[in-house]
């Protein structure tokens, strides 16, 4: 059984015990928690999709790890002025492990 579902801002198609990496906020290591952003959730030829989201269904899902991703790096630049910036940043994500697709 796979699912879609909608984490952080983004789409990401996910199947029992699969591993994937989210930025969500607020979660901590070890915990399990439930989405129920289920846009489409079938298994072989029956496909269930949402408008915008299937009625009932939920994804549970467990946080493995909090890890950073690798540095994002930018410049600002004016020419004949004199001016440059850099500026980066690190995200913060979180390992995921999908426990179970209800649906």
């Amino acid at each position: 059984m796979y699912a879609y579902i909608r984490l952080g801002g983004h789409q990401h198609r996910v199947e029992k015990d699969m591993i994937l990496l989210a930025e969500l906020s607020g979660q901590e290591a070890g915990k399990e928690f439930t989405c129920s952003d289920v846009l489409v959730v079938g298994e072989g030829e029956s496909v269930k999709v949402g408008k915008p989201t299937v009625a009932g269904a939920q994804v549970q899902l467990k946080v493995l790890e909090i890890i950073r991703s690798p540095k994002v790096s930018g410049m600002k630049f004016k020419r004949r002025k004199g001016f440059t910036r850099r500026l980066g940043h690190r995200q913060q994500l979180q390992k995921l492990q999908v426990v179970a697709i209800k649906g």
